[in-house]
């Protein structure tokens, strides 16, 4: 693919994660504890998948992604553990939230992941050199 394309979507993937991560902050503020965590999800879930694109990687699945960035930025020092955890928790609780019958999500389990999501896409950034 063209460099420039390539640029094009990086942008537009962080982009997409930021304007997640605002809509997260919008559900937590009215309450919305399950939108929150999805949104939460996306956040990272398209920084990640801008990072991988940075690298020329990719996969069709969401579990794909999550291989992916487990194995060759976690697993390999490029993102801490300590900030990557939070796109594996979410990863779980998303697809709880968003399938499960009778889940629901409450302020004490989701409020403090907002800042936990900030501070990877805010890295994922600094890695991207965004």
């Amino acid at each position: 693919m063209k460099e420039s394309y390539l640029s094009d979507l990086i942008e537009y993937r962080i982009s997409r994660a930021s304007e997640s991560l605002i809509e997260a902050q919008i559900m937590a503020e009215s309450g919305h504890w399950n939108t929150c965590i999805n949104r939460l999800y996306y956040t990272c879930f398209y920084s990640v998948n801008a990072l991988l694109i940075k690298h020329n990687l990719s996969s069709a699945k969401h579990t794909g992604v999550k291989s992916i960035f487990n194995k060759d930025f976690v697993k390999t020092g490029i993102i801490p553990v300590d900030i990557s955890e939070i796109y594996n928790e979410l990863f779980n609780l998303r697809h709880e939230s968003d399938y499960e019958d009778f889940f629901l999500a409450d302020e004490n389990l989701v409020r403090p992941m907002i800042s936990q999501v900030g501070r990877l896409l805010e890295f994922i950034k600094t890695v991207l050199s965004l």
